[in-house]
């Protein structure tokens, strides 16, 4: 969790920042309150330490601003000052709450936590997050694989605790280094990757088998789903957020019936078999059923139901007869199978899951009417944007990350420096950066200079927020208007469903093929820039198509994604054998499928551009 501590008194400052650091909170000090604005605008904190006597920019001034432009997290007031007056006036402007100095540390730390609980940063039903017999206890700052203490460094536990408070995020290197780190002592992206090594290195020697941190190529990092854990053992608010009703949740609504006709199937079998007549006709569909069920069921918020078809239909899978062992085994299967599909989904599953494709930008702008119009609809253009009201907080908000694209106006009050200096430094620093320049100058001395360092487009003041996201989208690579072809092959029409209505968001054309045998004709028909082949199909398997198209002379070079729910070494060679450019894993997570298949197609477009 990080805390920014906005307080002129170097003794205290220090002194507040040694307890603060040893409860492993990430911690970024301002002395002044225009340096506190500046970071508060520029990164995510979870709470803000606010000392109401500070220059420049004095705490209730600060706290009022904050919240005029929308921010919500928790702001805790120190104050020496605590008449009735004072404590009305902190509150007015916003504060959540105030704490006379001077104070014990633990009185401190308990506000604090309170504030976090509140909020809903810290659950308040557990000091304990777990993964499996992994327990991590925020209490006493202990982490422990059964009876062994696996000792972690300061940074580790950190990682490893942002890991399993968001067991469902994709966390970016960008992302972690926001959120783990101090503005002024973060280190590079590659230290991220080192930090993650080791963290993986000492819970393997302190017991823990398993791989607990994965890595989602192309995207970041995530918590590994645990295989012992229930849904309702995760921890993390996440876990249980409500969304509204979507798109998944009609396709589920559309399919909850052929899920109990897939396992009345199953039931049909179990009942022969219990009579000793299964016939093979019957065995083969049970079969069909189960694999299908193993794939879908957990996509639509079932994820035991997924296991219990895949335990079944490796029992069907043998042609041989069956033992009286397995028969009582098949018998327990339906029954948990028809049991599972009578309790409400897990929400986590069915909903979809908001994309980490979108680009990054960057505002340098002082408008705060402006900026805040872009903030809100930012996310309806597919885009992450951060602002900095001054070439100061822009400058350091680029010392930490570049973006994908900067927006950056020319003049700022209260100051004599121009824009053009940072549009300087960026050409020279990082002139791969696009940058388009939002001013209302519009001379022609400024549009030669604009055009002489660099900048990809000059926009004139007074712009809709419209035709800036229109300028943004100019000179980013078009993911959302890709007006690509995406043909997917399964044999599973909800699993089909699933897929398409998760990428049909992102001007994906999705064509859908549950007969594997007509794979041929379609693919020549509908010209797809991208296949998607479910690696277990009946009569015909994804491998066996895969094949045929690498064998092609005109469609040999087409980028295929297989789907599987089998990741051993063995399944996954023989899948890039076979000529497969990537996988994706059973059941299926929208960034990861959406990432996947958009940035492929992208791949391949520039590669054939001249």
């Amino acid at each position: 969790m990080k805390i920014l501590l906005v307080e002129d008194d170097i003794l205290l400052s220090g002194a507040l920042a040694k307890v603060l650091e040893a409860e492993r909170y990430a911690l970024d000090r301002a002395a002044d309150g225009q340096q506190g604005l500046d970071l508060a605008t520029a990164i995510e904190y979870d709470l803000i330490l606010l000392d109401v006597q500070v220059p420049k920019l004095d705490g209730i001034t600060l706290c009022r601003q904050l919240r005029s432009q929308g921010y919500r997290k928790p702001i805790l007031l120190l104050t020496a000052k605590d008449s009735d007056a004072d404590v009305v006036a902190g509150f007015d402007a916003g504060a959540d709450d105030y704490i006379s100095k001077p104070c014990t540390p633990e009185v401190l730390l308990a506000r604090i936590r309170r504030l976090l609980r509140r909020s809903g940063t810290v659950s308040s039903s557990s000091s304990i997050l777990t993964w499996g017999n992994l327990c991590l206890d925020l209490d006493s700052g202990r982490v422990t694989f059964g009876e062994q203490v696996i000792p972690l460094t300061a940074t580790e536990y950190n990682l490893l605790e942002l890991f399993l408070r968001h067991p469902d995020r994709i966390f970016s290197r960008s992302a972690i280094l926001d959120r783990l780190w101090g503005f002024d002592d973060a280190p590079t992206d590659r230290a991220i990757v080192t930090h993650i090594k080791d963290v993986r290195k000492k819970l393997k020697a302190g017991g823990l088998t398993e791989e607990i941190i994965e890595t989602i190529y192309g995207m970041g990092y995530r918590l590994k789903p645990c295989k012992q854990c229930s849904p309702s053992d995760a921890t993390g608010k996440d876990k249980y957020s409500v969304r509204d009703r979507s798109a998944i949740d009609k396709v589920l609504e559309r399919f909850r019936g052929v899920f109990h006709q897939q396992v009345a199937v199953l039931s049909q079998a179990k009942t022969a078999l219990l009579a000793g007549n299964l016939e093979p006709e019957l065995n083969q569909a049970a079969k069909q059923e189960a694999h299908k069920l193993a794939g879908s069921m957990a996509s639509f918020g079932y994820p035991e139901g997924s296991k219990l078809a895949r335990s079944a239909e490796h029992l069907l899978i043998n042609d041989r007869a069956f033992t009286p062992e397995e028969i009582t085994r098949f018998s327990e299967l339906v029954t948990a199978l028809q049991q599972e599909l009578g309790k409400p989904q897990n929400k986590l599953m069915a909903a979809p899951v908001t994309t980490v494709l979108s680009h990054r930008v960057l505002v340098v702008d002082d408008d705060a009417a402006l900026t805040e119009r872009l903030k809100a609809e930012s996310a309806a253009w597919g885009l992450r944007l951060k602002i900095a009201p001054n070439l100061a907080a822009a400058r350091s908000r680029l010392a930490m990350s570049m973006p994908d694209v900067i927006v950056l106006d020319l003049s700022f009050s209260g100051t004599e420096e121009d824009g053009l200096m940072l549009l300087q430094e960026l050409n020279e620093r990082s002139p791969n950066v696009p940058v388009i320049v939002l001013t209302g100058r519009d001379s022609l001395g400024d549009r030669l200079a604009v055009s002489r360092l660099g900048a990809k487009q000059f926009l004139h003041k007074p712009a809709t927020t419209e035709q800036i996201f229109r300028a943004i989208s100019r000179i980013l690579p078009k993911t959302q208007g890709l007006q690509a072809k995406v043909l997917i092959v399964d044999d599973d029409e909800a699993v089909l469903a699933h897929l398409s209505a998760l990428l049909t968001p992102w001007g994906v054309e999705v064509i859908t093929l549950t007969e594997p045998e007509q794979f041929w004709q379609m693919l020549v028909t509908s010209s797809p820039n991208l296949v998607i082949l479910d690696l277990e199909m009946p009569q015909v398997s994804g491998l066996e198509l895969c094949q045929v198209v690498r064998q092609d002379v005109q469609w040999g070079d087409l980028p295929i994604l297989v789907v599987t729910a089998h990741t051993d070494a063995d399944s996954l060679s023989q899948a890039f054998a076979a000529g497969a450019d990537d996988f994706i894993t059973k059941p299926v997570l929208g960034p990861e499928l959406v990432t996947r298949v958009l940035s492929r197609i992208e791949r391949t477009r520039w590669r054939s551009v001249p």
